[in-house]
């Protein structure tokens, strides 16, 4: 059974794209660095993943691992709406993060699929609307469609030779999962590279290094998203302005906070405030 760290599973939504489509057309070979889930909300269409060609309808879920080649192609006559979700920070107990560990791309939804598919409507109605919080809204309804895909998982489906973690990069990953749990609930506070070597009882070193390897990033920077991803929530949910959720969040410098929100999300903070108003 395919497990989530629930103190941990807080997966960052890159995009939420619905496209319809009524003409020939063939899209270009692509992969991404992170996870995409495509979902056929409708119409027929066809997929090459990794040159093998797939026919699609709606209410099946397409799961691209990060490096995972694929492109779409429909003929004439048909037509399809999907809709196209990226996410990345994603990990399953026992798996390598940003990894669903199917067999196949190809999803095809059992008992879950009338609630999958209602939550996909949810969706799209949250996106079109924008009504203040739209963003939290989009990334709780993500979370449903992922775990209504985790009960409908058939263990003939997992592919958990490949993909099983080793016993040594289990106690890896469950180490990182420990600092971002640490680190997700002491945003606020002044956490160092020092301070979590002290908390953890290991050295600066290690923890830069497995954190590193298990994410990509260093643990500082990755505490600077989740300070930066919490102030906008805070701005597009709550009545604060832009000084008050900075010093929520840890930033006394209201100036520096702005600095760093707009250099992450390539807009200023003052805009997602605009955009709730």
């Amino acid at each position: 059974m395919l497990k989530i760290n629930t103190t941990t599973f807080n997966p960052q939504i890159l995009y939420v794209a619905d496209c319809y489509m009524n003409e020939v057309r063939t899209g270009t070979r692509h992969h991404h660095d992170f996870i995409e889930m495509s979902i056929i909300y409708s119409g027929t269409v066809d997929y090459n993943i990794d040159n093998k060609i797939y026919h699609l309808q709606a209410g099946d879920v397409l799961l691209f691992n990060p490096g995972i080649d694929h492109f779409e192609f429909s003929k004439e006559g048909a037509e399809n709406t999907q809709i196209h979700i990226g996410f990345r920070h994603f990990s399953l107990e026992g798996y390598p993060r940003d990894t669903f560990p199917f067999k196949t791309s190809v999803i095809r939804l059992g008992e879950n699929k009338t609630q999958f598919m209602e939550t996909c409507t949810q969706l799209l109605a949250e996106k079109y609307h924008e009504k203040p919080g739209y963003d939290l809204m989009l990334k709780a309804l993500v979370m449903h469609l992922i775990i209504y895909i985790l009960r409908d998982a058939d263990p003939e489906q997992l592919e958990n030779n490949g993909f099983k973690l080793s016993t040594e990069a289990q106690e890896k990953q469950t180490l990182v999962n420990e600092i971002i749990h640490y680190m997700e609930k002491h945003h606020t506070e002044d956490v160092t590279l020092s301070s979590l070597s002290q908390t953890m009882y290991i050295s600066p070193t290690y923890i830069s290094k497995i954190f590193k390897e298990e994410t990509g990033d260093s643990p500082i920077n990755y505490l600077i998203k989740i300070r930066l991803s919490r102030a906008h929530d805070l701005l597009a949910s709550q009545d604060v302005t832009v000084k008050e959720a900075a010093k929520l969040v840890g930033y006394n410098d209201a100036f520096y906070f702005s600095k760093l929100f707009k250099k992450y999300y390539g807009f200023p903070p003052s805009d997602v405030l605009k955009k709730t108003s």
